[in-house]
């Protein structure tokens, strides 16, 4: 009986799991999936909690709902990869054999990492919407908030869901005018990026909205401290930024074992080919969604698109033959502009985001680079296709490899 193992069953490896237990006969072959936690998270639901839009109940199941049938699974902290051997240690000192290894551990914040973040001003004027919990103290705090300087600042690159902190400022600018308040709220957007965003077309129009909502952006900012007393943030430069609400986007890291195996980077994400989704040292290891240190974006719509790429492969390794299958980079991302509207973007490792339709050229019905109530409609519908298709490994209408068909250059 031959082995696969994956580690992590976020979404990468819940779809790994699901998509290989369907084409990896049962009497050949034996799949366990490995994770510390039994809770599995709508993580893009996080963004909505602050404003009350979603609740924890929106975002929590269980992640037994999702595991196929005739799949083994493991709920343990894991320890190291020994990668000569062909074997996993757990922290509870039991050892795992594999004939294959998937590596979807995704990645995790570290607060911790920047002076004074996590200091005596945590969840109570500082916050991260991240975390469930960070999400869930940020709406309590809102909720009674009278106003002042709402900073948003992202602490460094990369991080999970790099349109996140736009949509949440734009949900703010919305949120606050509702209520009567905006003329009271200051909102600063603080990004280590030279501009709204990393790709020049996406970056015009992003920064165009900003503008357009009253949005201060302070670009190129890499923040050194919180000074949790006078209530600033600080960067290496000695720039100063004060605020009354600091909501951050903390440094991402990938998993601890990571570093112990000797398989990553320096910030503990694995090395992967971007092509292929194998770690560059091990051609009996692939990596999937956060945890890999591939040049795109760390978003579910990338794990989805990297699924079909690496099962593929797989299949390829498995049964000795060349891997055939070439990950482009493919992204897709829709983003909230606040007052029941929003927007789309659609790239690759090469081509920047571009107007135009999708997924069907001339008929959409989503608008790329467009602000429309139906891009806000197909944000919302997709936490039921998250939940009942794409953790399922089912197919879906959309190419894993990006097309130009409606996008116009």
């Amino acid at each position: 009986m031959k082995k696969l193992l994956i580690l992590g069953a976020g979404t990468a490896g819940t779809m790994m799991a699901n998509k290989m237990r369907k084409v990896l006969p049962r009497s050949d072959w034996d799949i366990t999936i490995v994770d510390q936690y039994k809770t599995h998270y709508y993580q893009p639901g996080f963004l909505f909690i602050p404003f009350g839009i979603y609740n924890e109940r929106d975002v929590i199941k269980p992640k037994s709902d999702f595991f196929p049938v005739g799949v083994n699974v493991i709920f343990s902290e894991i320890e190291k990869v020994e990668a000569e051997q062909n074997r996993v240690m757990l922290a509870d000192g039991v050892s795992l054999k594999y004939d294959y290894l998937i590596i979807a551990t995704g990645t995790r914040t570290a607060p911790e990492e920047t002076d004074g973040l996590k200091g005596n001003l945590w969840y109570k004027d500082i916050f991260d919407f991240y975390t469930i919990e960070g999400a869930v103290a940020l709406a309590k705090h809102f909720k009674t908030w009278k106003g002042g300087k709402l900073v948003v600042n992202i602490t460094e690159l990369p991080y999970k869901c790099p349109v996140a902190p736009l949509e949440f400022v734009f949900f703010a600018d919305a949120f606050f005018t509702e209520r009567g308040l905006r003329d009271k709220v200051d909102i600063t957007y603080v990004t280590p990026l030279p501009g709204a965003f990393t790709k020049p077309r996406a970056t015009k129009m992003l920064g165009e909205l900003l503008e357009q909502k009253n949005i201060n952006i302070v670009p190129d900012y890499n923040i050194m401290e919180v000074d949790n007393e006078n209530k600033k943030i600080v960067d290496f430069g000695g720039k100063e930024i004060p605020f009354d609400c600091l909501v951050t986007i903390p440094t991402n890291l990938g998993a601890d074992f990571v570093e112990a195996s000797g398989l990553g980077d320096d910030m503990n994400f694995v090395k992967t080919d971007k092509f292929t989704l194998q770690q560059v040292d091990h051609e009996n290891i692939f990596v999937i969604g956060d945890a890999a240190n591939i040049p795109t974006s760390k978003a579910g719509s990338v794990a989805h698109f990297a699924a079909e790429i690496l099962e593929e492969n797989l299949l390829c390794a498995i049964e000795g033959r060349e891997l055939t299958a070439k990950f482009d980079g493919h992204a897709n991302c829709y983003i909230e502009t606040g007052y029941g509207k929003g927007t789309l973007i659609d790239f690759n490792y090469d081509t920047e985001p571009l107007p135009g339709s999708f997924p069907f050229p001339g008929l959409g019905p989503f608008g790329l680079l467009k602000v429309t109530r139906t891009n806000h409609y197909g944000k919302l519908l997709f936490r039921w296709i998250y939940w009942h298709i794409l953790l399922k490994g089912k197919d879906m209408p959309i190419e894993s490899e990006m097309q130009m068909a409606g996008k116009k250059l």
